[in-house]
């Protein structure tokens, strides 16, 4: 038999197949995605879950005219098959290949770029507004899993949908509850019969009579609104979305494509905004995934036949694991320590923590912009909240940082993880803006620890620290060093001389500093003298040194794994044309734009911060290319 998904060209060519084979389809699309993410890794278990929502979806909708905006974008796998990038699927998160998540330029199918929660409903509402405002007719649909309702952007577009009463469909898609094959197949007849154009009609017809009976209309009316509301919420979970003004329609099996469609069918006719709850597996058709959906939620490579996740080479643990190793003994010791986290336990080392602190361990869900608060309001209180987030998370919530945490120069730490590039998980996720988002704060410390051993010092350094504190920290292994038994805390704005040179010195921020102590061993080799200073601080830099060694040598290079545009080589330009320092200035850092996709490595090579990268521009540098040079003359 010739394959349903290598024959199919456009989601339109659904609309012509029967619902068997519909489901055979389905089974491709799992094997596919199984395959593909088996070699590349990715985000499994929730793109497994969708798949017969994505055909149902694709089937009833008039796409790419008609929009569906996914939330996170992370299990839209099966989207990408259905809209024509099957013979490119093998490329997904590689380097030059097509993104882990929806991506206009990718695709017109593509209606929204995503990687952050909670912003589906949002941005079809405003697809919706726009539409009404040049008079269109197309669907506006947003799918939003039950994880990313608990982001209160989410809670703000439905209020807003809900008064504006536009023609919205969202989708709940609801992956935690298991599904009932008897409640489900209730509750599926229920709202078929509910939201047919017959029983919709006949409604309106049956309001439309009773508010105009004289004297008792609009009591009747009301006693038959709440008999309806009663008789629904016996059957549904709809209050809730019902008193934000949607029409709640479900909870249907989202894996029956016999019940699905014909329900999706009926709800694009409705009118005003409506709500479909929709109950998925995670996992779904994998085994092993539907087992253990959190492990299979973002995977590397695994053995497809067993589920077993293919073994690193070994070697060191990950800076992640010191950060929440350390933080259990550190809580040990010091009753006030609590961990807070947004709906990542494990992505953020805090599964220990939690066992053994479980009343002082707090996950707030996907709402970072709460987290903060509410660690200030920990803080308040005498407690030494340590709130550990990944660096493009943390920009969700910089307002709460600035208002609620440096303003009241309250003592939070914030444990930054997965700083600078991240890798195949590409521009939504790469923590490249944390140097440049932090150090204008006033009260704010900053500090970019250069291994594990310093990321020890820098934790301990935070609890200690009577105010607002920072400490950044990457992805992937750390450098395998040799842990103290005792860790002895950094004095606040001090950085390390890690190599002596007299043609030049670098300024390497952070991990980047290994990077460039490697390439001032190259060039020493080359005859080339070249120092390498830690300066641990971002904010308040070690003037001191960084001033004494600028003026020695005549020629600064400063090294980091941020964006050059306000990071910490605008802070020592700014720092030495504030002190009259003559000096020529190399900045080596990211450039103006968004980072795709790729490996840690690859991305190193190409934007120069790899060992080779360094030398190389240093080397130029030195010989009198001042292409991506910036100088500061002592008249400044």
């Amino acid at each position: 038999m010739v394959s349903l998904l290598k024959k199919l060209h456009s989601p339109e060519e659904l609309k012509s197949l029967s619902v068997k084979e519909l489901e055979v389809l389905a089974g491709e699309i799992r094997e596919k995605i199984i395959d593909t993410v088996s070699k590349t890794g990715g985000h499994l278990a929730s793109s497994l879950g969708v798949v017969e929502l994505s055909i149902a979806l694709h089937r009833v909708l008039n796409t790419p005219s008609d929009k569906i905006v996914w939330d996170v974008g992370h299990q839209a796998y099966a989207h990408k098959l259905l809209t024509g990038r099957l013979e490119r699927f093998d490329t997904l998160r590689q380097l030059g290949g097509i993104s882990g998540f929806p991506k206009r330029d990718e695709s017109p199918y593509d209606a929204f770029d995503v990687g952050h929660s909670s912003t589906s409903i949002s941005a079809a509402l405003g697809m919706a507004a726009a539409r009404d405002c040049s008079g269109g007719d197309e669907k506006m649909v947003a799918v939003i899993g039950d994880g990313s309702l608990t982001g209160g952007m989410a809670f703000e577009a439905l209020n807003q949908a809900g008064d504006q009463n536009k023609n919205l469909i969202v989708i709940l898609n609801d992956n935690e509850m298991s599904i009932s094959p008897n409640v489900g197949a209730l509750s599926s007849l229920i709202n078929r019969k509910m939201t047919s154009e017959l029983v919709v009609r006949l409604k309106k017809e049956a309001e439309n009579f009773l508010s105009h009976v004289p004297r008792i209309g609009k009591d009747l009316l009301k006693v038959a609104r709440k008999a309806e509301g009663s008789l629904k919420g016996f059957f549904t979970p709809g209050m809730l979305f019902e008193a934000f003004g949607f029409d709640y329609v479900g909870p249907l099996n989202g894996h029956r494509l016999e019940t699905l469609i014909p329900a999706l069918e009926n709800v694009t006719h409705l009118e005003g905004p409506v709500l479909v709850h929709v109950l998925t597996r995670k996992g779904k058709g994998f085994e092993p995934a539907e087992k253990h959906p959190s492990q299979f939620h973002g995977v590397g490579p695994f053995d497809k036949e067993t589920g077993k996740v293919r073994a690193s080479k070994g070697g060191p643990s990950s800076f992640t694991g010191v950060f929440g190793s350390t933080l259990s003994t550190m809580a040990e010791k010091d009753e006030r320590i609590v961990a807070i986290t947004a709906a990542m336990l494990e992505g953020t080392g805090l599964k220990d923590f939690s066992k053994r602190f479980p009343q002082r361990f707090f996950d707030v869900g996907i709402a970072e912009q709460h987290a903060v608060t509410f660690a200030a309001g920990l803080a308040c209180q005498g407690m030494r909240p340590v709130v550990a987030l990944y660096s493009t998370f943390l920009q969700r919530a910089y307002d709460n940082v600035v208002h609620d945490v440096a303003l009241q120069r309250l003592p939070v730490t914030f444990a930054i993880d997965r700083g600078g590039l991240v890798g195949a998980d590409g521009p939504t996720h790469h923590g490249v803006f944390d140097y440049s988002y932090l150090r204008h704060i006033p009260n704010m410390v900053v500090i970019a620890p250069r291994d594990e051993v310093e990321l020890q010092r820098a934790m301990l350094t935070g609890t200690l620290h009577d105010g607002p504190l920072a400490y950044r920290y990457p992805r992937g292994k750390s450098l395998g060093l040799t842990l103290p038994d005792s860790v002895e805390p950094l004095s606040i704005g001090k950085g390390s001389k890690l190599r002596d040179g007299n043609d030049a010195v670098i300024f390497a921020l952070g991990v980047v500093c290994h990077e460039a102590l490697m390439a001032a061993d190259m060039l020493s080799g080359e005859g080339v003298s070249v120092g390498v200073v830690d300066p641990r601080f971002l904010k308040p830099l070690d003037r001191e040194l960084l001033v004494s060694e600028a003026k020695r040598t005549g020629t600064v290079i400063t090294v980091e794994e941020n964006v050059r545009q306000g990071g910490f080589g605008s802070a020592v330009l700014e720092m030495l044309a504030d002190e009259g320092v003559s000096a020529r200035i190399l900045r080596i850092g990211l450039p103006d734009r968004f980072i795709e996709q790729g490996t840690q490595q690859q991305l190193y090579a190409r934007y120069g911060l790899d060992a080779e990268g360094v030398a190389a521009s240093v080397r130029n540098f030195l010989n009198g290319d001042r292409s991506s040079a910036s100088s500061v003359a002592s008249s400044i």
